[in-house]
């Protein structure tokens, strides 16, 4: 899919349904907000959740006191959708409207979040990406990304995915950054489906 195509069927998803009724809804996104703990990541650490869109994982950051974050998305609405809903709120928060494999970063981050992008991209576009959070991650910086599992879906709002299992998502990544360790998690969807991630975490080496 080339990127004008791309951004249009984003815009176009966005536009027609509510941030409550996408498979991705999540209120409390325990699982990634889980490695936040984990890793001890303080409050003033550069956070950047690549393929935001308007899901609530923004909003749960601010609740916990994060003061410097990012959000980035292909599709304009979607981040609409999220300033308005967090109001004032918003004024904290960085938002960019970017394509993942061709974003040119300004800044260095410590923490990187992709839930559910790294799966649509393609072999050339995974790696241009990898390239990128390699360049803009801070050292010691972590890097947590989930797809769909070999035991999940095999499209996400109509577009093919590349499903991955804790060995394949590794391998990929961890050619840029060392593992720190992969689970397989069920995500519960608002129309009562079950879908199956893969969440791997990794960690910047200092060189």
């Amino acid at each position: 899919m080339e990127t004008l195509e791309r951004i249009q069927h984003w815009e176009h998803i966005y536009q027609t349904k509510n941030s409550k009724e996408v498979s991705w809804y999540q209120e409390k996104p325990e699982t990634s907000l889980a490695f936040l703990e984990k890793f001890k990541v303080p409050k003033d650490a550069k956070i950047i959740d690549c393929g935001g869109g308007d899901s609530y994982f923004v909003d749960n950051l601010l609740a916990l006191g994060y003061q410097n974050i990012t959000v980035l998305d292909i599709s304009e609405k979607a981040l609409k959708r999220a300033k308005e809903r967090l109001g004032s709120q918003s004024n904290k928060v960085k938002w960019i409207v970017a394509d993942v494999s061709s974003f040119q970063s300004s800044e260095k981050y410590d923490f990187w979040h992709d839930r559910a992008v790294f799966h649509f991209l393609q072999e050339d576009e995974a790696t241009k990406y990898l390239q990128i959070i390699k360049s803009n991650l801070n050292p010691s910086g972590h890097l947590v990304v989930g797809t769909f599992s070999e035991n999940g879906p095999t499209k996400c709002s109509g577009i093919a995915i590349t499903q991955y299992s804790e060995n394949t998502l590794g391998q990929a990544i961890e050619k840029y950054l060392k593992k720190i360790y992969c689970f397989t998690v069920d995500h519960l969807t608002p129309s009562k489906s079950i879908q199956n991630f893969v969440f791997c975490s990794f960690q910047n080496q200092v060189v």
